[in-house]
Formats: C-alpha cells, sequence, structure tokens
C-alpha cells in the first residue's frame, strides 16, 4: 500500500509542476476576447461603455521559471458611446510587458508594461446609422499602461488554455485638439490557446 501511495504522490507532483518553464522557453497564445473601453478626462461625464469583441496573438520569452517578456499585436476596438452615438476607435497596439509566473506550478501570470497603438479606423456613428470619418480629430499613436492578470489550464506539455483579463490605461491624449486631454480606458476578458514551441 505504501508502494502505491508513494507512486501516486509521485506521479501527480510530476503533473503538478509540469508547467514550470526554463529559460529560453517561448509560448505563443492565439487569443479572442471581450472588450469594454470608455473615456477617460475632459468633458467625458456623460461617456458610456462601448462592447467589442478582440483578437490577437501574444507571445512570451522566459528568463527562468517565474520572469519572462510579453509582446505580441492585438487588434484593440475601443471608443465609448454617448447619447447621439459612438465614436469607434481601432488600434493595432503592440505591448512589451513583464510577465511573472506564480503560483507552485506557474499557472497563474501578473503582467504589466507599455503598449504603443496604431489607430487604423475612427469613426462616428449616429444613432440613426450615419456613419463619419473621425480620424482628423484623433492622433494616429496612443501610449498606455497595461497590467493583467491570467490562468493557464494545461491540458499538455505543449498546450495550455489560458483564461485572462487585461486592463489598459491611455497616458497620452487622443484627441488632436491640444486643449482637451481625452484618453482611453480599456478592459479585456480572453481566452487563448498557449502553444510551447
Amino acid at each position: 500500500m505504501k508502494k502505491i501511495l508513494l507512486a501516486s504522490a509521485m506521479l501527480f507532483s510530476a503533473y503538478g509542476f509540469s508547467q514550470l518553464r526554463e529559460k529560453g522557453t517561448i509560448e505563443v497564445t492565439p487569443l479572442i476576447g471581450y472588450a469594454s473601453s470608455t473615456f477617460t478626462g475632459d468633458n467625458v461625464e456623460n461617456a458610456k461603455t462601448l462592447s467589442s469583441i478582440n483578437f490577437g496573438v501574444n507571445a512570451d520569452y522566459y528568463f527562468n521559471n517565474r520572469w519572462g517578456i510579453r509582446s505580441g499585436v492585438l487588434l484593440q476596438n475601443m471608443g465609448a458611446a454617448g447619447d447621439g452615438g459612438k465614436l469607434e476607435l481601432q488600434y493595432v497596439t503592440i505591448p512589451v510587458n513583464a510577465n511573472w509566473h506564480f503560483g507552485s506550478t506557474r499557472k497563474w501570470n501578473l503582467n504589466f508594461g507599455p503598449s504603443i497603438g496604431f489607430l487604423t479606423k475612427a469613426e462616428t456613428v449616429l444613432n440613426g446609422g450615419a456613419t463619419f470619418d473621425a480620424k482628423d480629430a484623433i492622433e494616429s499613436t496612443q501610449i498606455g499602461f497595461n497590467v493583467g492578470i491570467g490562468y493557464k489550464i494545461e491540458v499538455s506539455e505543449k498546450f495550455s488554455i489560458l483564461v485572462e483579463y487585461q486592463g489598459m490605461g491611455g497616458l497620452s491624449n487622443i484627441s488632436t485638439d491640444s486643449n482637451e486631454k481625452i484618453r482611453n480606458s480599456h478592459g479585456t476578458f480572453n481566452v487563448g490557446a498557449v502553444l510551447k514551441l
């Protein structure tokens, strides 16, 4: 009986620690998420949240089994709604985040760092359905600060499912009017497929 218990303990121990990654490990994660965004700053008291679907791909490089760097390319929809319609913004965003893997099996991660977003679309959509190009009123790039937390559900040594929440607070003014200070605020719940290379 002791031998069976000892063998079982060793098996579960090996399984539990199989998510520990070594220096030089690379993980690639295609993901999709449900996002909510709004504005902060001047004259945005009546801004309401705008919901959207976001997607992209992240890559993690491990310096050791606790720390790594995370970057990628994300297509993010932002903006806000108001009484007369909404302003829809779309960015291609590149984050550069420190990524701390924690917990006994390192399945949890907390990431944080800056991002740069490149505007690809800016549109005012009125309640009646009419749309107007708003690119002239919006800066072509934005700088943000990201914070996120996630958990990996291991399927095999090479494949896991990531569930995470990512938040981004805009640091730069998105309005081309220098007298107006408006920033994006964005949060998204993501699900991703983690592939160990």
